[in-house]
């Protein structure tokens, strides 16, 4: 029979999913994955260096998919970045949920210590960019290198809170996963809560006033 030719890389990470979940273990050896889905041992590596290397990509392609789905949508492009966010969890959410049998069969036994995983690293990264980009609102304090503190904190911020929800969903044992949707929509919403400068923007700036008035007047 003759070798496959036109293999994308999601291609391979299907044939991949799908082997771990029939076999519960890694192929072998890539040679041998490549025979059993009938494509050339080169293929793979024109996409993946090893079998870790495509675990990544499988996560940071979830992402993919997500904001890909979500920048098709005129209105998330209107959105403030809380209902950005909001959505990009929900779609998140949904791919997770489609390929569930994988996520749990990749993570489950790391679930309480997701932080230093390094099978999400490029999840973290792709996440973390777009957390950085979001516009989500921070007080200005006008010296560089506390603002670059108080963004990097943000990112990891978010990133803590995205693996929290991801292992609340993993052990969701709900109709549907809503006591995830509960969970991502609260947990969301205090964090932009807490987050929310303009009154204490406009403490600063009242302050700033009196100050300049009092001076004015003595």
């Amino acid at each position: 029979m003759a070798k496959k030719k036109n293999i994308s890389s999601n291609d391979i990470i299907t044939f991949y999913m799908d082997f771990v979940l029939e076999h519960d273990h890694q192929p072998k050896t890539i040679y041998a994955f490549a025979k059993s889905n009938n494509f050339e041992e080169q293929k793979f590596y024109e996409f993946f260096g090893t079998f870790e290397a495509l675990e990544k990509h499988i996560f940071k392609a979830f992402f993919d998919n997500t904001l890909h789905a979500l920048e098709k949508n005129d209105d998330y492009n209107t959105f403030d970045a809380r209902n950005k966010l909001l959505s990009f969890y929900f779609t998140f959410f949904e791919n997770l949920t489609a390929n569930r049998s994988y996520v749990i069969y990749a993570l489950d036994k790391h679930k309480n210590s997701l932080k230093g995983l390094r099978l999400l690293s490029e999840l973290k990264s792709a996440f973390t960019n777009y957390i950085a980009h979001l516009g989500i609102d921070l007080i200005e304090i006008k010296q560089e290198q506390i603002d670059r503190i108080q963004r990097r904190g943000l990112k990891e911020t978010a990133w803590l809170q995205l693996l929290l929800t991801m292992k609340f969903w993993m052990d969701d044992t709900s109709s549907g996963f809503e006591k995830t949707d509960i969970f991502i929509e609260k947990s969301v919403n205090t964090t932009f809560d807490v987050l929310d400068v303009a009154p204490i923007k406009s403490l600063i700036d009242f302050g700033k006033f009196i100050y300049k008035e009092k001076i004015h007047m003595n």
